[in-house]
Formats: structure tokens, sequence, C-alpha cells
């Protein structure tokens, strides 16, 4: 707990108001989106209530001193030996918790004992998800945590927002600790493919027991080169045969799931816009991070456009829209965004540079019978202003505004 680190303001602001409250506070996400620091955050925050540190017990799975809790059984001794003739209520906080075999058991008993206000991280979506809402029926909130979004990007660089910015935003990732690191590409790149490599072998492999982490990578690599792009577990397979490599839809299906539960990958469905209709297969994958898959892939300018949807995507997201990828007969709308009962469509591309484009994109809108509020989201420096209701965006604009309806 001696770590420093900058605010993160809008996460502080939906987590502190169920301190106290008999809720289990779980902070989900991919590895190094910066779920550690914003357990130190809420730690400060008790701590400005007059909580001693006594009282306050911090405990990070990935530090070597707390490798002997290994299972519930250690972590549940660890815990009441710290404790030890505390009478009032006392605060635990444990990072990367899916770490612990059986956590759940655990973390039931203390919180039916009721005076233990609890704090935890995870990097897998199915162990929290399916462990701790069996195991506690409700008695948990979760909080999803991502990269930095581009305000937050200006406020830990301490940089005002020009075009560049943007641009090293895009390529180089939103990951918090890029801010400890030189502006030199190979050093970037190295980090990303770290951080890569410990999701690949640690989430996915070592979690899974998968036999083949060679084809893993290859599977990843296809995705992002076809980032956005509507894909079915059947034509990834016919891909890799067409590589001499034989994988059944089946078994594919299960490995984009496992990178879907470590947050590494997100799958998008696509749902229908006149009806309820959700389809399960061709869905579309975007990254979480982009600068891991520019590490991983290289980053080119003309993907620019699969670029741009990748983050649209991770943006609405992060300001806490359900999103799916919109299906009008033969017309497609990049994205569909949902929240206590609002609906946005919203379509994206990198330039509206000719007639043919911006009949294109505000054309699909266009056809949408109904008076939800839609965009249009492009890198045009020059906007072309809003057209028959639909609003225009600019990137930036939208990136750097959760109230573009104003």
């Amino acid at each position: 707990m001696l770590k420093t680190y900058i605010e993160r303001p809008e996460y502080i602001s939906k987590i502190t108001p169920y301190i106290n409250k008999d809720l289990i506070k779980i902070l989900v996400g991919q590895r190094r989106v910066g779920k550690s620091y914003i357990l130190l955050q809420i730690i400060a925050a008790i701590k400005k209530k007059k909580v001693p540190n006594k009282r306050i017990l911090y405990i990070d799975k990935e530090l070597y001193e707390f490798e002997n809790i290994k299972d519930d059984k250690d972590l549940i001794n660890h815990v009441k030996t710290y404790f030890k003739n505390i009478k009032s209520k006392k605060y635990l906080f444990i990072d990367e918790v899916q770490e612990i075999k059986d956590f759940h058991k655990t973390i039931r008993a203390l919180n039916a004992q009721g005076d233990y206000d609890i704090y935890i991280t995870g990097s897998n979506a199915e162990m929290l998800s399916g462990d701790i809402a069996n195991s506690l029926g409700g008695r948990s909130i979760s909080f999803e945590v991502f990269g930095l979004s581009l305000q937050e990007y200006l406020n830990f660089h301490k940089l005002k927002y020009n075009k560049q910015v943007l641009l090293d935003y895009i390529k180089y990732g939103s990951l918090p600790y890029l801010i400890s690191l030189d502006k030199d590409e190979e050093m970037i790149s190295t980090y990303l493919r770290n951080i890569y490599n410990t999701i690949l072998l640690r989430d996915v492999v070592e979690r899974y027991k998968v036999r083949n982490p060679a084809f893993l990578d290859r599977l990843i690599l296809f995705l992002a080169a076809n980032t956005g792009t509507i894909v079915s577990a059947k034509s990834i397979s016919d891909y890799l045969k067409s590589q001499k490599t034989s994988i059944s839809s089946s078994v594919i299906l299960n490995y984009l799931k496992y990178f879907h539960n470590a947050y590494f990958i997100h799958q998008v469905p696509r749902s229908e816009i006149a009806g309820k209709k959700v389809f399960q297969i061709n869905q579309k994958h975007y990254f979480n991070d982009l600068g891991i898959r520019h590490a991983l892939i290289g980053y080119k300018a003309n993907d620019i456009n699969q670029v741009i949807e990748n983050l649209v995507y991770i943006h609405l997201r992060r300001l806490g829209y359900s999103v799916s990828v919109g299906q009008l007969g033969a017309y497609e709308i990049d994205f569909v965004a949902e929240k206590a009962g609002i609906k946005k469509y919203y379509q994206v591309a990198y330039q509206i540079s000719d007639d043919k484009t911006f009949a294109r994109e505000f054309g699909n809108l266009l056809k949408i019978k109904d008076n939800h509020p839609k965009y249009v989201i492009s890198m045009d420096e020059m906007i072309r202003g809003d057209y028959q209701g639909i609003k225009h965006l600019e990137l930036s604009e939208f990136l750097l505004s959760g109230n573009h309806d104003a």
C-alpha cells in the first residue's frame, strides 16, 4: 500500500457509495487496466473516515509475500490471524482473487458474519460471475474496469489535446503503466507483448489446461487481422485449414470464450433492429486494448476503420452501455448501444470523404424508423454537420465526452 497513484474519479464515484454496504464489491477487467490502483484509492477513501490501518487488510496475489495463500482454507486462516482481537468493522481487499482456489467459500463465510466490508478484483469473468453469483445469491455488485479513456490519458500524461495525442492514444493503447515508459516503440511493444503472454499463459493456457498454445496464438493473430469483421467459428476453422492447421469449430468456440473470459477480447453479437432476435453466430470481435493488438501485428494505416470501430466500441462499454451490431435486413448498423432504457445507434467511419460514403453512413441510419438518437462518428476535422436528425461527431469529441447528447 506504499504505491502512489493517479486518481480515476469516474470509477471511485461509482464504488465509494457502496462502502460499508453489505455487498461484496467486485472489480473485473483485463490484467493491467488499473484495478489494483483503484483498490488503493478506495482504501484511501476509507482511511479518510478515520479507519486505522489495523482494520484494513490488502492481499495482492501477484506479490510473493502472499504466495502461501493458495486456497480458501489458507485465506480464512490468514484473514482471521490478521484481524485477531478486532471486534469492529473490518475491511478486506483481495487483488486477483481467482488465483486462490475456492476463494468464494471464504468470501461467503466472511460476508455472512456481517462485520466485513469486502472488495475483490479478478481477471476471469467465468470464475467470478459463476462462483460469486452462485454462492452469494445477489449479495455482490460488479464494476468493469477498462484502460484509460482519452480524457484520463490526457490527465495521466499531463497533456492538452491535439491530433498527435489522439494518434498516440490509438497506436499505443490505454494501459495506465505506459506513463512510466519512454515514448519508445520497441520498449512499449515489448511491455505490451509481455502482458499478452501473461494473459495467454496464466489466464487461458493454465486456467483451461489448453494443450495447444501455439494455436491460441494463431487464433489471436487472426482476430487481430480481422478486428471488427463479422467472423464465425467455421470461417476461422476454414482459414486455419488453409494454413495446414485443423481445429474443429466447437474447439474454436471454446477458445474464443476463454479469451473473452479473460477480458482480452470482446465478442459482440448481432441483433435484429426491427425485432428482438439476437443472432448466435457470426459475431464481431474487438480488443480490450488496441496497443496490445498493434504490438502483435503492427500498426497499419489501412486498418484505421477497424481501429476506430474498436475504439468506439470500448468507449461505449466504458460508458456503461451494452452493445450489439445492428442488423436491418441486408443493412448493418455498426453499433446499437443500450443503457437504462436508452437506445442509441452509431455508424463509424474514418472519413466522410465523398457523397457515396456520406450516403452509406447516414443512409443506413435513416432506414431505422424510430426516434432513438443516431450518430455518425468519423475523424474528419471539417464536420459536415448534422443531417436529418442524425448527429455527426468527430472522434475526439465522442471520446472526450460521455454526454454527447448535449
